[in-house]
Protein backbone atom coordinates (compact mmCIF):
# COMPACT_ATOMS: atom_id res chain seq x y z
CA UNK A 1 0.00 0.00 0.00
CA UNK A 2 1.06 3.91 -1.05
CA UNK A 3 0.07 6.26 2.06
CA UNK A 4 -0.75 9.90 1.98
CA UNK A 5 0.00 11.83 5.06
CA UNK A 6 -1.72 15.16 4.44
CA UNK A 7 -0.43 18.22 5.78
CA UNK A 8 -2.07 21.16 6.61
CA UNK A 9 -0.79 24.77 8.02
CA UNK A 10 -0.47 23.93 11.55
CA UNK A 11 -0.66 19.99 11.41
CA UNK A 12 2.00 18.51 13.97
CA UNK A 13 1.81 15.11 14.00
CA UNK A 14 2.34 14.36 10.49
CA UNK A 15 6.08 13.38 11.20
CA UNK A 16 4.81 11.12 13.66
CA UNK A 17 2.56 9.54 10.70
CA UNK A 18 5.31 9.29 8.43
CA UNK A 19 7.76 7.84 11.03
CA UNK A 20 5.11 4.85 11.62
CA UNK A 21 4.70 4.51 7.89
CA UNK A 22 8.06 4.74 6.76
CA UNK A 23 10.49 3.62 9.56
CA UNK A 24 8.42 1.24 10.98
CA UNK A 25 5.94 -0.45 8.68
CA UNK A 26 8.61 -0.48 5.85
CA UNK A 27 5.77 0.86 3.36
CA UNK A 28 5.49 3.77 0.74
CA UNK A 29 4.66 7.06 2.25
CA UNK A 30 4.40 10.85 0.98
CA UNK A 31 3.49 14.17 2.77
CA UNK A 32 1.14 15.85 0.58
CA UNK A 33 0.35 19.68 1.17
CA UNK A 34 -2.67 20.63 1.62
CA UNK A 35 -2.39 22.61 -1.72
CA UNK A 36 -2.35 19.21 -3.83
CA UNK A 37 -5.87 18.24 -5.62
CA UNK A 38 -5.17 14.63 -6.95
CA UNK A 39 -4.76 11.54 -4.33
CA UNK A 40 -5.44 8.98 -6.96
CA UNK A 41 -2.20 6.78 -6.67
CA UNK A 42 -2.41 6.32 -2.96
CA UNK A 43 -3.51 3.36 -1.70
CA UNK A 44 -4.42 5.45 2.03
CA UNK A 45 -5.04 8.61 3.36
CA UNK A 46 -3.81 10.04 6.95
CA UNK A 47 -5.41 12.99 8.28
CA UNK A 48 -2.87 13.31 10.72
CA UNK A 49 -3.16 15.39 14.02
CA UNK A 50 -2.17 19.33 14.94
CA UNK A 51 -4.23 22.24 14.53
CA UNK A 52 -4.67 22.96 11.06
CA UNK A 53 -5.14 27.30 10.59
CA UNK A 54 -4.38 27.57 14.48
CA UNK A 55 -7.87 26.06 14.77
CA UNK A 56 -9.82 29.49 14.40
CA UNK A 57 -13.29 29.68 13.42
CA UNK A 58 -13.89 25.76 14.86
CA UNK A 59 -11.33 22.87 15.18
CA UNK A 60 -11.23 21.76 11.19
CA UNK A 61 -13.63 24.03 9.93
CA UNK A 62 -10.86 26.05 7.56
CA UNK A 63 -9.08 22.91 6.67
CA UNK A 64 -12.19 21.35 5.70
CA UNK A 65 -11.45 23.88 2.66
CA UNK A 66 -8.34 23.52 1.77
CA UNK A 67 -7.94 22.04 -2.40
CA UNK A 68 -6.82 18.51 -1.18
CA UNK A 69 -10.09 17.86 0.70
CA UNK A 70 -12.38 17.76 -2.27
CA UNK A 71 -10.03 14.63 -3.46
CA UNK A 72 -9.87 13.19 0.27
CA UNK A 73 -14.03 13.13 -0.43
CA UNK A 74 -14.06 11.75 -3.67
CA UNK A 75 -11.51 8.89 -2.73
CA UNK A 76 -13.50 7.87 0.45
CA UNK A 77 -16.65 7.68 -1.44
CA UNK A 78 -14.77 5.53 -3.58
CA UNK A 79 -14.32 3.17 -0.89
CA UNK A 80 -10.46 4.06 -0.14
CA UNK A 81 -9.45 4.28 3.95
CA UNK A 82 -9.13 7.48 4.91
CA UNK A 83 -8.15 8.04 8.43
CA UNK A 84 -8.35 11.27 10.92
CA UNK A 85 -6.13 11.07 14.00
CA UNK A 86 -7.64 14.04 16.59
CA UNK A 87 -7.86 17.04 14.15
CA UNK A 88 -8.35 15.12 11.32
CA UNK A 89 -10.83 13.56 12.84
CA UNK A 90 -12.23 16.98 13.36
CA UNK A 91 -11.55 17.77 9.55
CA UNK A 92 -13.73 14.68 8.71
CA UNK A 93 -16.71 15.50 11.00
CA UNK A 94 -15.85 19.06 9.18
CA UNK A 95 -16.28 18.10 5.97
CA UNK A 96 -19.44 16.03 6.32
CA UNK A 97 -17.19 12.70 6.15
CA UNK A 98 -18.01 11.14 9.78
CA UNK A 99 -21.54 12.49 11.67
CA UNK A 100 -21.27 14.21 15.22
CA UNK A 101 -19.41 16.62 16.83
CA UNK A 102 -16.37 17.86 18.66
CA UNK A 103 -16.91 20.35 21.45
CA UNK A 104 -14.76 21.51 24.11
CA UNK A 105 -13.42 19.22 26.72
CA UNK A 106 -15.89 18.74 29.63
CA UNK A 107 -13.37 20.70 31.91
CA UNK A 108 -13.06 23.07 29.30
CA UNK A 109 -9.32 23.08 29.34
CA UNK A 110 -6.39 21.11 27.06
CA UNK A 111 -5.66 17.81 28.07
CA UNK A 112 -2.44 16.37 27.48
CA UNK A 113 -2.39 12.38 29.16
CA UNK A 114 -2.23 8.61 28.42
CA UNK A 115 -5.75 7.15 28.40
CA UNK A 116 -6.85 3.66 28.24
CA UNK A 117 -8.95 2.75 25.09
CA UNK A 118 -11.28 -0.57 24.65
CA UNK A 119 -11.93 -1.99 21.10
CA UNK A 120 -15.54 -1.87 20.64
CA UNK A 121 -15.93 -2.93 16.89
CA UNK A 122 -13.50 -4.99 14.76
CA UNK A 123 -15.53 -4.75 11.81
CA UNK A 124 -13.14 -2.77 10.06
CA UNK A 125 -10.09 -2.52 7.98
CA UNK A 126 -8.16 -1.07 11.21
CA UNK A 127 -9.16 -3.36 13.33
CA UNK A 128 -9.85 -6.66 11.80
CA UNK A 129 -6.87 -8.05 13.98
CA UNK A 130 -7.71 -6.30 17.84
CA UNK A 131 -10.05 -8.17 19.64
CA UNK A 132 -12.87 -6.88 20.57
CA UNK A 133 -12.43 -5.68 24.61
CA UNK A 134 -9.04 -5.13 24.06
CA UNK A 135 -7.27 -2.27 25.99
CA UNK A 136 -5.23 -0.13 24.25
CA UNK A 137 -2.98 2.59 25.92
CA UNK A 138 -2.24 5.87 23.91
CA UNK A 139 -1.68 9.46 24.47
CA UNK A 140 -4.57 12.16 24.05
CA UNK A 141 -3.64 15.94 23.26
CA UNK A 142 -6.63 18.05 22.64
CA UNK A 143 -8.90 20.59 24.16
CA UNK A 144 -12.05 19.57 21.84
CA UNK A 145 -12.56 16.32 22.39
CA UNK A 146 -16.04 16.04 23.64
CA UNK A 147 -17.98 14.04 20.95
CA UNK A 148 -21.71 14.46 20.73
CA UNK A 149 -24.76 14.26 18.48
CA UNK A 150 -28.13 13.62 18.29
CA UNK A 151 -30.27 11.09 19.43
CA UNK A 152 -30.58 9.41 16.17
CA UNK A 153 -26.90 9.60 15.44
CA UNK A 154 -26.10 7.43 18.88
CA UNK A 155 -28.74 4.87 17.83
CA UNK A 156 -27.50 4.51 14.35
CA UNK A 157 -23.71 4.20 15.50
CA UNK A 158 -24.82 1.41 18.17
CA UNK A 159 -26.99 -0.42 15.95
CA UNK A 160 -24.73 -0.62 12.80
CA UNK A 161 -21.71 -1.72 15.28
CA UNK A 162 -19.84 1.95 13.54
CA UNK A 163 -18.03 2.65 16.95
CA UNK A 164 -14.39 1.34 16.98
CA UNK A 165 -13.38 2.61 20.12
CA UNK A 166 -14.60 3.98 23.26
CA UNK A 167 -12.91 5.61 26.35
CA UNK A 168 -12.08 2.69 29.58
CA UNK A 169 -14.75 2.93 32.01
CA UNK A 170 -13.85 3.68 35.36
CA UNK A 171 -11.20 6.31 37.46
CA UNK A 172 -9.74 8.20 34.63
CA UNK A 173 -11.91 7.00 32.29
CA UNK A 174 -13.57 9.23 29.88
CA UNK A 175 -11.49 12.43 30.41
CA UNK A 176 -13.51 14.88 27.69
CA UNK A 177 -16.95 13.98 28.78
CA UNK A 178 -17.71 12.15 25.54
CA UNK A 179 -21.38 10.84 25.10
CA UNK A 180 -21.15 7.17 25.76
CA UNK A 181 -17.56 6.94 25.85
CA UNK A 182 -17.12 7.54 22.22
CA UNK A 183 -13.35 7.74 21.26
CA UNK A 184 -13.83 6.72 17.51
CA UNK A 185 -16.39 6.09 14.83
CA UNK A 186 -16.14 4.40 11.14
CA UNK A 187 -18.36 5.88 8.53
CA UNK A 188 -21.32 3.78 6.94
CA UNK A 189 -19.13 1.66 4.52
CA UNK A 190 -16.73 1.35 7.22
CA UNK A 191 -13.39 2.84 5.38
CA UNK A 192 -13.66 5.98 6.93
CA UNK A 193 -11.95 6.18 10.56
CA UNK A 194 -11.78 9.19 12.71
CA UNK A 195 -10.59 8.97 16.59
CA UNK A 196 -8.94 11.79 19.06
CA UNK A 197 -6.54 9.80 20.87
CA UNK A 198 -2.83 9.78 18.91
CA UNK A 199 -2.24 5.64 18.09
CA UNK A 200 0.74 7.47 15.83
CA UNK A 201 2.51 8.15 19.33
CA UNK A 202 2.34 4.60 20.59
CA UNK A 203 3.76 2.54 18.07
CA UNK A 204 7.24 2.23 20.22
CA UNK A 205 8.12 1.07 23.36
CA UNK A 206 10.35 3.53 24.34
CA UNK A 207 7.60 6.09 24.12
CA UNK A 208 5.71 4.58 27.11
CA UNK A 209 3.14 2.06 24.97
CA UNK A 210 3.26 0.80 21.61
CA UNK A 211 -0.48 -0.73 21.62
CA UNK A 212 -1.06 1.51 18.45
CA UNK A 213 0.92 -0.28 16.00
CA UNK A 214 -1.87 -2.48 15.25
CA UNK A 215 -4.21 -0.47 14.21
CA UNK A 216 -1.57 0.48 11.71
CA UNK A 217 -0.37 -3.15 11.11
CA UNK A 218 -4.47 -3.67 10.49
CA UNK A 219 -4.15 -1.25 7.71
CA UNK A 220 -1.81 -2.88 5.63
CA UNK A 221 -2.99 -6.26 6.29
CA UNK A 222 -0.54 -7.84 9.06
CA UNK A 223 -2.02 -9.47 12.04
Amino acid sequence: MHFAVIVFPGSNCDHDAYHVFRHILDVPVDFVWHRETDLKKYDAIIIPGGFSYGDYLRTGAIARFSPVMESVIKEAHAGKPVFGICNGFQILIESGLLPGALIINKDVRFLSQDITLEVDSTDSIYTRFLKKGRKLTMPIAHKQGNFIADENTFKMLEDEDRIAFRYNKGKNGNPNGSTNRIAGILNKKRNVLGMMPHPERAVESILGSDDGIDIFKSMIGVA
